[in-house]
């Protein structure tokens, strides 16, 4: 049976796939199999050599994965806290730039080594080598922020933001050494010079536009006195499509551009911020689901075989020698790291979408092997995927750098509003906090301090002076300062 995707269907289709995905995710979510592999795999079965769905645009593919990429590196921008990544922002940034290079050169001049053998079927220059190579050398944003996300990955020494930080920043850097050896691959005759300057214009322009962007947005967001509240969610996703492609059009880096636009928007203060994160968490999850669902309808797995024993030797080389060796060499001046902490962040360089979507540059200026080069990153990128996404909480516990996961939800689901000036803590009650009486007008309390709610296993109660309390109460504390509400060795969560 074959479908082509047109006007009449594509809608139905779509529905299909989408809903299809999603119930895959859950059963997968139960045996620990990545949700973004599902999609991989859903649109793969559901493709030109499955069920029959014809969907061979490479161009169009690139295109849904621009916009897709854009939405997901803002909105992982908005949920990476300044106040965390500060303390590991040197090893990010080494890991995002020099690490990058580092497992490009590595993984390029093995592919040109093992080039031209016969058991690997494959014939590629240097030039290509490196190409191929640098489509692959950053690690996935969507696939790391969903996998610690999702799995609910909970890691000391911060290295949760040093990767989450790692994958949303190095984007940009593996995008620039695939234009770059994109033209050196059609013109050997480009300069080192005019490569290098790129760079830094890619670099520079980018960064620049997505400060200026993410501060005018707050501005404006808090400004604007707009009277229908999920306009302020559609306006700030319609800024970031406009950073992209104006950071684009200016010759910048587009993915840096919105990363760091959406640092900036989410650690500060804008009015209805858990409505717009809560809307753009869903626009990320169904821009994942169709990513990931057009990148597996794009590939034909009828011309993957031939490949598979190369892209399995090179995908090996990256996961054990390329990544490890970047890894321990950008991170040598941190000497306080540990060695099993480096070979955890070795280990989680998950291939994703990102890789797919730069291999289809190559197959869209028509290099030659550029097929070859698409077919080999989708095996790598499932090799991954599998072995790395699959084992990332057992890695982390056999390296014993996994914490007890705290989702820092509060237990009343109550949020003040932005421009409110106070604050609302939870306290759990301990004995020692009830030695001076058990009813809440025992407590002492410093001023501009009111109890809100107490909860006391599944009910809630709106207290007066007469309650009485008991040690396990959970007290919704609201107060105007920064204060300690209430001076005790006990638990608190903020």
């Amino acid at each position: 049976m074959d479908i082509n995707l047109t006007a009449d269907n594509i809608i139905l289709v779509s529905a299909v796939l989408i809903f299809i995905s999603i119930i895959a995710s859950r059963a997968g979510f139960r045996f620990g199999i990545p949700t973004l592999l599902l999609f991989l795999v859903v649109g793969m079965i559901f493709g030109s050599d499955g069920l029959g769905v014809k969907f061979y645009n490479a161009g169009n593919a690139q295109f849904i994965g621009m916009i897709a990429l854009s939405i997901i590196l803002f909105s992982g921008g908005m949920e990476t806290s300044f106040k965390d990544i500060r303390p590991v922002l040197p090893q990010g940034i080494i890991l995002s730039t020099a690490g990058v290079f580092l497992t490009a050169l590595l993984t390029g001049i093995f592919i040109f080594w093992i080039s031209g053998f016969d058991f690997t079927n494959i014939y590629l220059p240097i030039g290509t080598s490196l190409l191929l190579a640098a489509t692959m050398s950053s690690t996935d944003s969507a696939s790391v922020f969903s996998i610690l996300r999702g799995q609910k990955i909970h890691l000391k020494y911060n290295l949760r933001h040093i990767l989450e930080l790692e994958s949303g920043s190095n984007d940009p850097m593996a995008y620039m050494l695939t234009i770059a050896l994109l033209q050196y691959a059609k013109s050997s005759d480009i300069g080192i010079g005019t490569v290098i300057a790129d760079f830094f214009i890619q670099f520079i322009i980018g960064g620049l536009i997505g400060l200026i962007i993410g501060k005018g947005a707050v501005r404006l967001i808090n400004r604007l006195k707009i009277p229908i509240p999920s306009l302020y969610s559609l306006l700030l996703l319609s800024l970031t499509l406009f950073t992209f492609s104006i950071t684009d059009l200016l010759r910048g880096n587009g993915y840096l551009a919105v990363y760091i636009a959406g640092i900036i928007v989410g650690n500060h203060k804008i009015v209805y911020k858990k409505e717009i994160t809560t809307f753009l968490d869903g626009m990320t999850m169904l821009f994942q689901i169709i990513m990931f669902l057009s990148l597996g309808l794009l590939v034909n797995p009828g011309e993957m075989i031939h490949v598979i024993p190369v892209a399995v030797l090179i995908g090996v080389f990256m996961m054990l020698i390329a990544r490890p060796a970047s890894v321990f060499l950008t991170l040598l001046p941190f000497k306080k790291m540990s060695g099993k902490a480096k070979l955890f962040i070795s280990w989680v360089g998950l291939r994703g979408a990102v890789p797919i979507i730069f291999a289809t540059y190559p197959v869209v200026a028509g290099v030659e092997n550029s097929d070859q080069i698409f077919n080999i990153v989708f095996v790598i990128t499932l090799l991954s995927l599998i072995l790395q996404g699959m084992t990332i909480t057992s890695a982390a516990k056999r390296f014993g750098l996994d914490l007890p996961y705290e989702d820092g939800k509060s237990k009343f689901g109550v949020e003040l509003p932005d421009d409110l000036r106070a604050n609302l803590k939870e306290v759990e009650l301990t004995p020692q906090m009830l030695e001076n009486g058990h009813h809440l007008k025992d407590m002492t309390l410093p001023p501009k301090t009111l109890v809100m709610l107490v909860k006391r296993g599944e009910n809630f109660m709106v207290p007066n002076g007469r309650t009485k309390l008991e040690a396990g109460d959970i007290l919704l504390i609201i107060r105007e300062d920064e204060q300690d509400m209430i001076r005790d060795t006990g638990s608190g969560r903020n």
